[in-house]
């Protein structure tokens, strides 16, 4: 990415905080490879295109994020109907795992002093009796770069300093990844439909229906339900080898962006 100079790069690459310049977790992890970012590029017609989708998608997302967190601790909020299927299947997944939600600790800031990283948790909550990370996605799948990004909040939270400035109530224990979502299903094939970003993407029906002879409709026979919500939460207790990794893509990515964290004094 081409940078200005130096104050346009850590505007644009991370945070002050308490007068220190840190990289944020999202941007170090932009060196990992994302084969799924790749595999959608190619079926885009041309890069424009493709952005104007990811632009769209991240509004979308953006929205899912900030109702859903106004939701979960309680606050009125408008539901677009357009993502009232996927706010639904949260609300009875929140009241099936009794999931608490904690208003102080939403889209809280944390960093690490001792590795210098920094980032926004999504939310910190409590769910069967445990104290962790939980971090929002709008994919229709679980990518391992997610589990980098709760690494690395899961390990900056876990240093004194930090557990005190922002107030921990306890230790963190663990951390989940609760993945919103929601697509139409075609009732004759089962196939489904997901709507994002204005682009739609069809996925043939499970393999049981197709064993039992139920074959694919063509795409003008396919018959859509209203949407529905998929909802899905994972819980991911070791991560002794995600911080591994995560601080391994953080070497690189001090590598490949030396001249700009030399600019700005975070390389000597």
């Amino acid at each position: 990415m081409w940078f200005r100079d130096g104050e346009h790069f850590k505007s644009t690459c991370g945070h002050e905080v308490n007068g220190f310049w840190f990289p944020r977790v999202t941007k170090i992890l932009d060196v990992k490879a994302k084969p799924a970012i790749e595999f959608f590029l190619k079926e885009m017609e041309s890069y424009s295109a493709a952005e104007e989708v990811k632009n769209k998608s991240a509004e979308e997302g953006s929205l899912v994020h900030a109702v859903v967190q106004k939701v979960a601790v309680g606050e009125p909020v408008e539901i677009p109907r357009e993502i009232a299927p996927a706010v639904s299947s949260f609300e009875k997944l929140r009241a099936e795992k009794g999931i608490i939600f904690y208003p102080e600790f939403i889209e809280r800031p944390v960093w690490s002093v001792a590795h210098r990283y920094a980032g926004t948790v999504d939310a910190l909550c409590t769910i069967d009796g445990k104290f962790g990370v939980l971090d929002i996605k709008t994919s229709p799948n679980f990518y391992p770069e997610y589990n980098l990004q709760t690494a690395a909040y899961l390990q900056a939270l876990q240093e004194y300093s930090v557990k005190m400035s922002i107030g921990l109530p306890e230790d963190i224990q663990t951390r989940w990844i609760l993945r919103i979502n929601q697509h139409r299903v075609c009732e004759k094939c089962g196939a489904t439909l997901r709507e994002k970003g204005g682009r739609t993407k069809i996925k043939n029906g499970s393999a049981s229906r197709r064993t039992n002879g139920v074959k694919p409709c063509s795409e003008e026979e396919h018959v859509w339900c209203d949407p529905v919500g998929d909802v899905e939460l994972k819980e991911f207790p070791y991560y002794y080898r995600d911080v591994k990794a995560f601080m391994a893509a953080k070497t690189l990515w001090e590598w490949e962006n030396d001249y700009w964290l030399r600019q700005i004094g975070y390389l000597k």
